[in-house]
């Protein structure tokens, strides 16, 4: 089982073939870094399409020799990240990647339903990785940026996601912690419901190719020392995998206290649920959480 970004760098190295990113519009310095570093560790070849005097600017700015990308010129940042979508869908990439262009826009080009990326009928969901160095692995968490509320059935299906994404990064039968305020399930708390629908329907394979318990408040989840002093008997607590949040704001909270509080803590964030996995991180995020994401969507593409 891979525990670090580091290790999951070596296994991609040790792979041979690269995976082949899009990058929609990938004119600005911290994507086209990023994707400089992923050439060069071996993780993946990069076509950048956008604006090719931005992407030269960007490319002096970092330092970094243009002519290890493919460049396909688009001016028109809409149309730019129409056209990396389009490219995805004739198959000339294997995965997708987010550069300056905002969240709503890319997004609505893969929701698009007659260009986009989208299977029918299908659900987009937002799969976050965490190293943390106090805890003993990679930690996969959902949904933090793409469906507010969810119902249980859109509850599964972040948790599919969620354990298709441990499974990609060599986590054999990932352990599933559905999250609410307290283990105890009550009326009062409709989070604590749906968990132990969650859990129920893992343990009848009804949700395949995972442990799951739940509800499971977060410090049992995740602290074996909560598990025992508070006697809790299960497969998961202490030991999970997977977190699956009950709405987007305690998994947004949560991945915005480890990225701001934690010492040393590293994080990656793709889209699962489209026909290619898709980089999703914020304009602002650091060249490292690219990197990093670039590397867990080359280990997703099928």
């Amino acid at each position: 089982m891979l525990t670090t970004f580091e290790q999951i760098f070596e296994e991609l190295r040790s792979r041979g073939a690269r995976k082949r990113m899009v990058a929609a519009w990938g004119v600005d310095s911290h994507t086209i870094a990023a994707a400089s570093k992923a050439i060069d560790l071996g993780l993946a070849d990069v076509i950048l399409v956008g604006d090719e005097n931005l992407i030269t600017k960007a490319c002096a700015e970092e330092g970094v020799d243009m002519q290890k990308f493919t460049i396909v010129h688009n001016p028109n940042e809409l149309q730019a990240v129409a056209q990396a979508v389009q490219m995805i869908r004739e198959g000339q990439g294997d995965f997708l990647m987010k550069g300056l262009c905002s969240t709503d826009k890319f997004l609505r080009a893969i929701l698009n339903k007659e260009t986009g990326l989208l299977p029918p009928k299908g659900t987009l969901t937002h799969c976050t990785t965490l190293e943390i160095p106090s805890y003993h692995k990679l930690l996969f968490v959902g949904d933090v940026a793409v469906i507010p509320a969810p119902d249980i059935k859109q509850k599964q299906i972040i948790m599919e996601c969620l354990v298709k994404t441990a499974k990609a990064v060599g986590v054999e039968t990932p352990k599933v912690a559905l999250i609410a305020a307290t283990e105890q399930v009550l009326a009062s708390q409709p989070a604590t419901i749906d968990a132990a629908l969650l859990a129920k329907m893992a343990d009848r394979g009804q949700i395949k190719g995972c442990i799951a318990d739940g509800p499971l408040a977060l410090d049992v989840a995740i602290d074996q020392e909560s598990v025992e002093i508070k006697g809790l008997v299960s497969p998961v607590a202490g030991d999970a995998d997977c977190l699956l949040f009950p709405n987007i704001e305690s998994g947004n909270v949560f991945y915005k206290a480890n990225s701001k509080l934690v010492s040393g803590v590293r994080q990656a964030g793709i889209l699962v649920g489209a026909k290619v996995p898709c980089v999703l991180s914020s304009r602002a995020d650091s060249i490292d959480t690219k990197l990093n994401s670039i590397a867990i969507a080359a280990m997703s593409v099928k």
